[in-house]
Order: structure tokens, then sequence, then C-alpha cells
């Protein structure tokens, strides 16, 4: 066993002095983007196994897991309970939910994809049903920055300075981009002026696990104020995975009506937030496999730049968008 293997058992064990004689399997899980390592403890004597999380301090959403986990286990959201936490080591112990994600019933039948997709939005509506005046300011602290038009400006220049310009190399400064950047500004505006709700942040296939019939959640730590329609968005307009436009609207039906949204309200939101996210997926892609040495990202660029395409072009007010992006990859 590797010797950082062996560093960990011996923090597990100081947690839980019971399993002291317990032989154990350390199992790396390899996790998308993350800066924090997972580790999945097979114990011998036949007991459940446990997930270890290793989180740096690189980035400030990373502290917010352990307290996101209880808010949203508060509310009744399927979220792994935490079995110990050591917060000087920057270690959490966490319940195993499994290794099947949403995303691996990608090729499966929409007859079997369908309540699967149906079971994560109703975890979604229990976090989305607490409103920014339901919160005290102790519950904000705890939380990410919320969104706001500070923010949405932020994800657009990401989008801007890693994929139109680092990617695909345009000088997006240029006159000729002007009624793009203007449709940006009033964007995030539009965006801004809204309601906030608490949001999961990064609501796609990977970040949703299945047991049985249930959606689990995981990756939650971006926890903050922000727009249902923007986790829609992420879940539906997902890179990782094909939805058709069929199955995309039956699903938003879904949503709406178990929560009593009116769907033409509720729709055109969802296109707005759904530009926004998915030009801040390209960023991140383009950033990830150009800067950050991980090039397997950009195989989710053409799919993300179909949907941003489809996006603008049923979204009030983004069609001028298109001069960012379109006649390349």
């Amino acid at each position: 066993m590797p010797p950082e293997h062996e560093a960990l058992l011996i923090l597990t064990r100081e947690q839980f002095p019971e399993l002291d004689a317990v032989g154990c399997e350390v199992e790396v899980i390899l996790k998308g983007a993350s800066d924090r390592h997972f580790y999945r403890l097979n114990w011998q004597d036949g007991r459940e196994s446990m997930v270890l999380m290793v989180y740096t301090l690189a980035r400030r959403d990373n502290p917010k897991f352990v307290p996101a986990t209880r808010r949203l286990e508060k509310i009744g959201a399927h979220v792994p309970h935490v079995m110990a936490f050591d917060e000087q080591r920057l270690c959490v112990w966490l319940q195993d939910l499994g290794r099947v994600d949403l995303q691996s019933y990608d090729q499966k039948s929409w007859e079997l994809r369908r309540p699967l997709y149906e079971a994560t939005l109703r975890e979604a509506a229990k976090f989305h049903g607490v409103g920014e005046t339901g919160l005290s300011p102790a519950d904000l602290n705890e939380l990410e920055p919320a969104f706001d038009e500070a923010l949405y400006e932020w994800e657009q220049n990401y989008f801007l300075d890693h994929f139109v310009g680092g990617h695909l190399g345009r000088e997006f400064g240029r006159e000729e981009y002007q009624a793009a950047h203007e449709a940006l500004k009033q964007l995030r505006r539009r965006l801004a002026r809204l309601p906030r709700c608490l949001v999961h942040r990064d609501f796609q296939s990977q970040n949703v696990l299945i047991r049985g019939e249930d959606a689990w959640l995981v990756d939650y730590q971006g926890l903050r104020l922000g727009r249902a329609e923007y986790d829609l968005a992420s879940l539906l307009y997902d890179p990782y995975v094909t939805l058709a436009p069929t199955e995309r609207g039956e699903l938003l039906r879904y949503y709406a009506a178990h929560r009593g949204l009116d769907l033409d309200e509720l729709r055109d939101v969802f296109h707005l937030c759904a530009a926004q996210r998915l030009m801040q997926a390209l960023g991140a892609y383009a950033n990830l496999s150009r800067n950050l040495g991980k090039p397997h990202y950009q195989q989710h660029i053409p799919a993300a730049v179909s949907n941003l395409s489809e996006v603008c072009q049923q979204g009030r007010g983004l069609k001028d968008l298109r001069a960012f992006f379109e006649g390349g990859f």
C-alpha cells in the first residue's frame, strides 16, 4: 500500500477507533476537474464502504462543502451523510453513494432515463423552494457569493477570454462584436433583476448519483443564491449527455407542474440562464483543455456550442450572441 494511503488510514482510524484492526483497501476515485481528492475505503469485514474527501484551501468554496451538506440535509435533500469531519486536516468522511451517476444512463432508453431525470428535478425543487428572504445573515455567510450582475459578467468574461479569444482566436473587442457585447450586457442585467433562491451551481449529470430509483446530489459546495433556471439549464443542456428537444421540453413541463409554476414564464428565463450557463461551460472547457493540462475537456466543446446555438435561436434577445462563436469550434 502506498505511504499516502497508509497515512489516510491512520487518520481514518483516529476518527473511527472501532476500525483499528479492520483491513482496508483504498481505492482512488478519479473525479472531474476538482482540486480535491477522493478515496473509497473498502473495509474487509463486510461493513459498508465510505468515501474520504481530502480538500485544499486553494478554492474558496471547498470549505463550504460540510455546511452546505448540513443545510441540504435539513430540508430533506438527498446528499451524502457526513460521518466525520477533521477541519484542521481538511478531511471529510462521507457515506458512499456508489459509482453510478446520471451520465452513465446516457445511452439508455428514454423510458428508463425519464424517471431518473424527474427524480433529479424533484431534488432540485427542494432547495429551489428556499428563497432569499427565508435566509438569515448567518445563513448567507455560509453560502458562496450570490449570483448578481458582477458574477454574471465574470462568467461572460471567462467565456470571452478563454473560449472566444483563447480557443477560437477571435478579437472580440472589435467593432463587429458591438451588438453581441450589448446582448451580453442586457442578459446579465435582466438576470440580476430577478428574485433568487438556493441553487446548486453545477447541477449536471456527473454530479447526480443514482441509487435504485432515487437521485442523490454531490459537488454542491458552490451552493448560493441564484436562479432556479440556471440549475435547470445546467441539467437539461448538459453537454456531457444527449437530450432531444422533445425530452428537454417534457422535463421542463414536469418541473413547472411539480412546483406549480407558469411554464411560459419559466421557459423564458430558462433560455436566458441556458445561454449564461453554456457560455460559462465553454469558458471552462477551453481553460481546462488549453491551460490546465486536461485536454479531454475539449471533446465537450462541440456539444456545448450546438446547445448554445439552439438557445440563442429560441431565447428572447440572444440572437446577437451568435457572432462570438458561429463558424468554428
